[in-house]
């Protein structure tokens, strides 16, 4: 697991998509509408790690909230809407790497 605290000063850059998971969980915390945190799931695709809830199918269907991406190049947390995950990682991409 890496270092919570870094030497330098930035984020921990995950080497897993478990790495990434554990890491989110202190600072993504999606919850249902009675108050219990929901279930995080990881996506890793070429330049990050997308987390996102899942709710339980009896969960209502609400709009708004947010996915998390942690780059795997620095670390860096970035939030996107709560899209599909393959909208929000083209969405991510399209923001942060717009020319491949």
């Amino acid at each position: 697991m890496p270092e919570t605290d870094p030497p330098d000063g930035g984020n921990p850059v995950p080497t897993t998509a478990d790495e990434a998971l554990e890491m989110a969980r202190t600072a993504f915390k999606p919850r249902c509408h009675d108050g219990s945190l929901a279930a995080l799931h990881v996506e890793e695709f070429d330049i990050g790690y997308l987390i996102y809830a899942k709710f339980p199918p009896t969960e209502p269907r609400s709009f708004g909230g947010s996915h998390l991406v942690i780059a795997k190049a620095d670390g860096a947390r970035t939030y996107v809407p709560n899209f599909p995950p393959q909208s929000a990682i083209a969405l991510y991409r399209e923001r942060h790497h717009p020319n491949p």
